[in-house]
């Protein structure tokens, strides 16, 4: 990127590692200078790697989206990391966000993530749990299907942990009033999100600010979301839950491009002083 701010307002995962230190508010995520080179010295080499962009650029990508629709969608690509068809059948009742027995607000708000397929099953599940009458067995037999595929291919729950994402969540729902069951955003076409997220780097590069990874797409937030949880030193198994990945292999792929920064990050060395290797040999 050309230019980047020091304080990336309103960045989704902003208290997450945040500890106190001199730097710039925007260095304190992580080592941001030692990510971007790892980054490029892993794609220089031809690396098999995901596409991802650092906390910092996406900060900046949705400071230069001014509908605070198109905003919260790609926020919310960023902060769940899920597939484009979980995100765009969203709805207000999947978000969890206060106790459903007090009101309150939870202390771990998530939400769970669908995908459109899964959404018909369990409709069409709880529409023929509703009717009357002894079912057939061609009924029966479609209904074991069903709760087969639904349990093979279960929801999975998001933690949303980013104080700010979920402040802008309340405030939208405050505002929009979303009925229940409406989708938050009436989107027809995949390529119309496409197209949002391209408008925003449009204006992005429009003020000086380039990314190398191009182009940016859905699937770019959601290698981004769990690149942030790898730099954050999240185990892989708890990733691979959130990422809804069935095989560890999939999780792997993102743990990759650290194996050449194993170095900096655990100090590994193989030489050592002759003379002070000798002198262990001798008191063996």
């Amino acid at each position: 990127m050309s230019t980047l701010p020091l304080l990336p307002a309103k960045n989704s995962h902003s208290d997450t590692g945040v500890q106190i230190s001199t730097k710039p508010v925007a260095a304190r995520y992580f080592d941001y200078e030692s990510a971007v080179a790892l980054r490029n010295l892993a794609a220089a080499y031809g690396t098999d790697m995901p596409r991802y962009l650092l906390a910092p650029e996406v900060a900046v990508l949705l400071s230069k989206v001014t509908d605070l629709r198109k905003r919260l969608f790609i926020d919310t690509l960023w902060n769940t990391g899920g597939r484009l068809n979980e995100i765009l059948p969203l709805n207000r009742d999947d978000f969890v966000l206060d106790s459903p027995v007090t009101g309150s607000p939870l202390g771990s708000p998530f939400v769970v993530l669908r995908t459109l397929k899964q959404r018909r099953l369990e409709e069409a599940s709880v529409n023929r749990s509703r009717r009357r009458g002894r079912p057939t067995k061609d009924e029966q037999q479609a209904e074991r299907e069903a709760e087969a595929l639904i349990r093979d291919n279960p929801p999975r729950a998001v933690p949303l942990t980013d104080t700010g994402y979920v402040q802008r969540l309340r405030e939208w729902f405050a505002t929009v009033q979303p009925a229940p069951g409406t989708r938050l955003w009436d989107i027809k076409s995949e390529d119309t999100a496409r197209s949002w997220i391209s408008q925003a780097v449009a204006a992005a590069t429009r003020d000086g600010v380039t990314f190398s990874i191009r182009p940016v797409t859905p699937k770019t937030f959601r290698d981004s979301f769990a690149m942030h949880l790898v730099q954050h030193q999240v185990p892989q198994k708890v990733i691979q839950t959130l990422m809804g990945h069935k095989d560890a292999k999939s999780t792997e792929w993102y743990t990759r491009v650290f194996a050449l920064d194993v170095t900096r990050q655990l100090g590994v060395r193989f030489s050592m002083d002759a003379v002070e290797a000798r002198a262990l040999l001798d008191h063996r």
